[in-house]
């Protein structure tokens, strides 16, 4: 007679929480404002415009798109918190690396929150921190949103799922659409710094293309991730019994 099967954790018999489908969800639309303000910037800065759209309007959107996302930001983090399946503290949220949770992935959100509030406190603060400290400030957000979707893709439990790779791969054609129409547009720079933008825009799609079949959509992700391991098996066991699956595959 073949035993019967251990019994579930209450974590495992638990459905996800209602923090939980706030953080992927916030966590989403955060990715995907953060990259219409990038391709707002890029239209802004090229000064843009049409009658129906006057650059006062790309300007206005720009900032309130921005604020938007910071938003979503904070409530992603916010909620993450508050589900207590894993083990994520406030201070993770602003000091990258420290979490016991997927310590570089989770530090990696930490690094791309603290860019983007660097951005957005001065364009605030613009006229007290001076146009040039603004200018370079608003440089991090070519540095904030590459982190931002590979925090998304070693963190997130759906990144097996169609709808955020599809996601993923339109921001990032979106970005990289604003990143030629920066560099091959009246843009005042070297050419080999515009030779070196479109080259690492290049070099980052590509080594995301061969890092993915064997990075978060292969075996062992959430191990390999750096999932605490009595989490892996509450995963598992979850797995099982078609519940909570937020420690990703």
């Amino acid at each position: 007679m073949t035993p019967p099967p251990p019994p579930l954790s209450p974590l495992a018999t638990v459905g996800p929480s209602l923090a939980w489908y706030l953080t992927r969800s916030t966590g989403a639309v955060a990715l995907l404002l953060l990259t219409l303000a990038v391709a707002l910037g890029v239209a802004d800065v090229q000064r843009w415009s049409s009658p129906r759209w006057p650059r006062f309007v790309v300007d206005g959107l720009h900032r309130s798109i921005s604020l938007l996302a910071l938003v979503f930001l904070v409530l992603h983090i916010l909620t993450a918190v508050l589900d207590t399946f894993a083990p994520i503290s406030p201070l993770a949220a602003f000091v990258p690396f420290v979490s016991s949770y997927r310590p570089f992935w989770l530090g990696l959100g930490a690094v791309a929150f603290d860019l983007l509030l660097a951005v957005i406190l001065t364009s605030l603060l613009r006229a007290r921190v001076g146009a040039r400290v603004w200018r370079a400030a608003h440089w991090l957000v070519y540095a904030c949103w590459p982190v931002a979707l590979l925090h998304a893709l070693g963190t997130g439990s759906d990144v097996r799922s169609d709808w955020l790779l599809v996601l993923s791969a339109v921001c990032l054609a979106v970005v990289f659409a604003a990143v030629l129409v920066r560099t091959l547009g009246s843009w005042a720079a070297p050419a080999r710094v515009r030779g070196l933008a479109l080259g690492g825009c290049a070099a980052f799609t590509v080594g995301l293309v061969l890092w993915l079949p064997s990075g978060p959509l292969g075996s062992g992700w959430a191990r390999r991730s750096g999932t605490p391991t009595s989490l892996l098996g509450h995963s598992s066991a979850a797995g099982t019994s078609s519940s909570r699956i937020v420690v990703g595959p």
